[in-house]
């Protein structure tokens, strides 16, 4: 894998990932220097503001008022060539590519707040990091659809950039995600994922931590290995699995199609996995997201997310890396929406029994092969 960076015209950072050079899981070239980045936005457009009553911190980006929304293809600014029309990419083609938001919530370099700190709203700059991964230069090729190799070579590209962010000091933790579909409100078709570097651990992330600490402390166990070999052992919400990963709609699931993907050797973080996991963690993907188009006979949307270890010096050896999907689909025809308890008391109703969602789902799965390359 080589790692070529360029600068836009208006000084942000762009990657490119090729992978022709027929060695692709070491990395070759420079990476871009993240801590030059320019800053987004004018002075006092974005900060950091702590709300007291929850104990969390939340972002204002003034700036992202104006990103891009839902353009017509021939105006995509993630496709090849697009670069003399405003979009972001110059190259004819590219394998894969990380670029720097053109609208973050989080920036290297942030301008300094709207307001003063005080004790009780304490005030930061919006400091992080906000990349684009773009997964293939087709426009219309969600990772569904992709090969498992290309799926491989993204889960590669998130290792390499989990690897190079977690070296900036004010990083706490690297937070990997895709929205998908109109449904969950993505502003641009072309399928892309991206990567949040935080400078604080996100409260959800902070509560699974601290559940699985516990967890440890009073059973000498880990929570998710637990989870995990209680659903393989029931066998009735799994979905699929494979050597390295474990599938499954969570006994407690959520949102309807609900699942967790579960590395089956306990470790915390993507740098963690060996090659073959890598490989198998691209397969399943592969079968569970071709298992989610068959649903309904649509490209299914969804939320997916990359749960690992915070990036800090600490041992989070009772943590457990996995990743959760979370498709608002409840039907062929209706979605499930966030609502007064759910929004409002934080109490999830789901309207559909895991059981029955699982074995729907299970139904749909046909093992993904690997066809060419790596």
């Amino acid at each position: 894998m080589r790692v070529r960076p360029v600068t836009l015209s208006d000084g942000r950072y762009i990657a490119y990932y090729d992978f022709n050079d027929g060695e692709w899981t070491a990395v070759h070239g420079e990476h871009p220097d993240v801590r030059q980045a320019v800053r987004v936005g004018l002075d006092r457009s974005s900060e950091l503001r702590w709300n007291p009553l929850l104990g969390e911190w939340i972002v204002t980006a003034t700036h992202r008022q104006d990103r891009t929304f839902l353009p017509p293809p021939d105006h995509c600014p993630f496709c090849p060539g697009t670069a003399a029309a405003g979009g972001e990419i110059s190259a004819p083609t590219y394998d894969l590519v990380v670029l720097e938001n053109r609208f973050p919530s989080l920036q290297p370099n942030p301008g300094s707040p709207s307001v003063e700190t005080t004790d009780l709203f304490p005030v930061q700059p919006a400091q992080g990091v906000c990349e684009v991964v773009l997964y293939s230069p087709i426009h219309t090729l969600t990772l569904a659809d992709a090969p498992a190799e290309q799926i491989y070579k993204t889960i590669l590209v998130w290792t390499s950039r989990w690897t190079e962010l977690r070296k900036l000091p004010f990083v706490k933790y690297i937070f990997i995600f895709e929205n998908k579909g109109e449904a969950i409100g993505v502003t641009l078709h072309h399928p892309h994922g991206q990567i949040y570097a935080y400078p604080f651990v996100p409260p959800r992330i902070r509560t699974e931590l601290d559940r699985s600490k516990q967890y440890q402390d009073d059973t000498g166990n880990c929570l998710v290995c637990t989870v995990m070999a209680k659903e393989r052992q029931s066998g009735e919400r799994m979905i699929t699995e494979n050597d390295s990963f474990s599938a499954f709609i969570p006994f407690s699931a959520r949102w309807p199609y609900e699942v967790h993907v579960v590395a089956r050797r306990h470790c915390q973080a993507l740098d963690d996995l060996s090659t073959s996991e890598q490989r198998d963690l691209a397969l399943l993907l592969k079968t569970l997201l071709s298992g989610y188009d068959q649903l309904f006979n649509v490209s299914f949307p969804y939320v997916m997310v990359l749960h690992q270890k915070p990036c800090d010096s600490e041992n989070y050896g009772f943590y457990h890396f996995h990743l959760e999907f979370y498709p608002p689909m409840r039907s062929a025809t209706r979605l499930k929406y966030l609502a007064g308890t759910e929004t409002g008391a934080g109490m999830f109703i789901n309207d559909t029994l895991p059981e029955s969602k699982a074995s729907e789902l299970r139904s749909k799965i046909r093992p993904a092969v690997w066809g060419h390359g790596q």
